[in-house]
């Protein structure tokens, strides 16, 4: 009894953790069984602190909101850091998933985020500012999300490079 109050309490602390989440898609999806169709929810969802870590994740279940918990809590434990510079990307990367293909490039202050639909969810979860996109593959929301995270995962910062070849950064 005294484990399940708890879980109780980490689910209360876990929803008071600062982070920003967004529903990217919702499907229904169907399984033809013996006895009819199937009838169950798949949910997509990014979640992000707006400094540099997002996660992305996909739940299914018979119900929306259950989906849309499962999705939220699978993206929680995704999260991954991403090298940011001043509010935008330290260089061009494209992202692929799939047939999904995503083009980022940095871009300067003040452009904002120019990106659309779940390209621009994981963008602005992330904590980008500026930044220009191009959709090269598929549009479906799925593959477009997960096509961002892998460019995103992709990005190396001077440092982290310097790191890798075992020199040190030389500023201009």
């Amino acid at each position: 009894m005294a484990e399940n109050r708890d879980r109780r309490n980490d689910r209360n602390r876990e929803e008071n953790d600062n982070l920003t989440k967004k529903l990217i898609a919702v499907n229904r999806v169907t399984k033809t069984v013996k006895g009819g169709r199937n009838m169950r929810f798949s949910a997509l969802m990014v979640v992000g602190d707006g400094a540099g870590k997002v996660g992305l994740g996909m739940g299914k279940a018979a119900e929306v909101p259950e989906a849309i918990e499962k999705a939220t809590q699978l993206a929680k434990r995704n999260m991954v850091d991403i090298s940011l510079k001043n509010g935008t990307i330290p260089h061009a990367t494209t992202g692929k998933f799939g047939r999904g293909q995503v083009l980022l490039l940095p871009a300067q202050e003040g452009t904002g985020v120019i990106a659309g639909g779940a390209v621009r969810d994981v963008l602005e979860v992330a904590g980008v500012k500026d930044i220009r996109t191009k959709s090269l593959g598929s549009n479906n929301p799925i593959n477009s999300a997960k096509a961002t995270m892998e460019g995103l995962k992709s990005l190396r910062n001077a440092d982290q490079i310097a790191a890798l070849r075992g020199v040190d950064v030389v500023a201009d």
